[in-house]
């Protein structure tokens, strides 16, 4: 019983806070329907236009759609398992027989915080020209912002760096008509 009367207190308080949440929204610009059974209610936007297209934002966008497993093994050179996403993040990693390959997309914060590590640390970054709104490659990743949303793409490889230059670039111009 004193559960149930817990349950009913923390539906209240969540009501509440969610009136109060659309009353500090303030300007009409959202509408409270009464709740379902039990539960806290619906807020219904009801400001700006259809018309408008939003821009994508970093949790709007799926990493492992960025780079398909198939694109993945290409640049990686060999056969990956399926990617494992994990928040704004996807990774492919080879069998565990071998060889050593793991591709890694991040999305969002992550993505840019990875350049600027390479940044400060003095990593040779080359711009590449006519991807996304900008763009970079390192020897080991690629980075790539497009309406507004930073993406990477970091290959690990025990092979010569200069062999992944132009695969890293290829993915690079994919993810980039992807965002």
């Amino acid at each position: 019983m004193k559960q149930t009367h817990r349950s009913r207190w923390s539906g209240l308080l969540l009501a509440g806070l969610f009136g109060l949440t659309g009353a500090v929204a303030g300007c009409g610009g959202a509408e409270e329907t009464p709740p379902a059974a039990g539960g806290a209610p619906e807020v219904v936007a009801t400001t700006g236009s259809a018309a408008a297209e939003p821009t994508p934002t970093a949790a709007a966008v799926d990493p492992c759609a960025l780079v398909s497993r198939q694109e993945a093994e290409q640049l990686a050179g060999t056969r990956l398992e399926d990617g494992q996403p994990v928040r704004e993040t996807c990774t492919y990693v080879g069998p565990v027989s071998g060889p050593t390959a793991q591709v890694e997309v991040f999305v969002g914060d992550g993505a840019k915080k990875f350049l600027d590590i390479e940044r400060d640390l003095g990593h040779e970054l080359r711009p590449l020209a006519g991807v996304g709104d900008e763009a970079y490659a390192s020897h080991e990743a690629v980075f790539v912002n497009g309406s507004g949303v930073w993406v990477s793409v970091r290959l690990v490889r025990l092979n010569d760096p200069a062999e992944n230059r132009a695969p890293l670039e290829k993915v690079a111009r994919t993810v980039a008509g992807r965002l």
